[in-house]
């Protein structure tokens, strides 16, 4: 009788490879799609109107314009998280994803991974943006623009977008249904803010929980001291343990 054929032992799918397929996901739905144009075209709007208004040296250098395009995209990045994870039982397709990743913990972590890198790629296009943005407004309005940039400013920026980002896929784990996530993410923390300042025995917790209060030495560039740890105060209630609760949900859930 021939020997039997000496087979390697199987093994699971790369995570490169779940990372690589929910970054095609993100992209390869009508959704999805639409929202990376909606995103490109409302920040393109913004900063085209930062180019005529005002007079001509009047807030037109580099680091305004990419101050500019924070705007649209921390308010429309992170329902890209939410997406990322809703979809999969909005559009069905969680009982092809877990059959093929029965590990849904892996499929969960490759979904924000894939979401963080999408996310900072469209973060970084509007750093091109911004550059283009400040050579036309010197070509056409005569401006004299500062090019220079605090690196301090890009990193806060990136960590402020992978806070949203990553808050958005926790909502998103959580409620599993993409209006509803989307609803929460933008209701639950202005509600927080409107309490803090309404009540007067939250107004200290409202500081450490408030999450604008906390991004905002990041944009700013000026974060020190007690202000980062009110920022990883907000990170571990706002991201953190809803990931957490999230990835629980995610690994429990019935797929009809």
């Amino acid at each position: 009788m021939p020997s039997r054929l000496n087979l390697p032992e199987p093994t699971g799918i790369p995570f490169t490879r779940l990372v690589a397929v929910e970054l095609r996901k993100l992209v390869d739905t009508r959704a999805g799609r639409w929202l990376l144009i909606g995103i490109a075209a409302i920040t393109a709007l913004v900063v085209g109107i930062v180019i005529f208004a005002g007079n001509a040296n009047d807030s037109k250098n580099f680091e305004d314009f990419v101050q500019a395009t924070v705007i649209p995209q921390s308010l429309l990045l992170p329902i890209l998280g939410i997406m990322a994870v809703t979809s999969e039982w909005s559009q069905r397709t969680g009982l092809v994803t877990f059959t093929l990743e029965p590990h849904r913990a892996r499929s969960g972590w490759s979904k924000l991974v894939a979401t963080l890198l999408l996310g900072l790629a469209v973060v970084a296009l509007a750093f091109v943006l911004a550059a283009l943005a400040t050579g036309l407004c010197q070509v056409i309005r005569g401006s004299d623009p500062v090019w220079g940039i605090n690196v301090k400013t890009i990193g806060g920026i990136l960590l402020a977008q992978a806070f949203g980002l990553s808050q958005g896929v926790a909502f998103g784990m959580i409620l599993q249904n993409t209006p509803a996530a989307i609803v929460t993410y933008f209701v639950l923390p202005t509600l927080w803010t409107v309490l803090g300042d309404s009540i007067s025995w939250l107004k200290d917790a409202a500081k450490w929980l408030d999450t604008s209060q906390a991004l905002q030495p990041l944009y700013d560039a000026n974060i020190h001291g007690a202000q980062w740890a009110k920022l990883a105060v907000a990170a571990a209630v706002w991201v953190l343990l809803p990931l957490l609760a999230g990835m629980w949900r995610l690994r429990r859930s019935e797929v009809k």
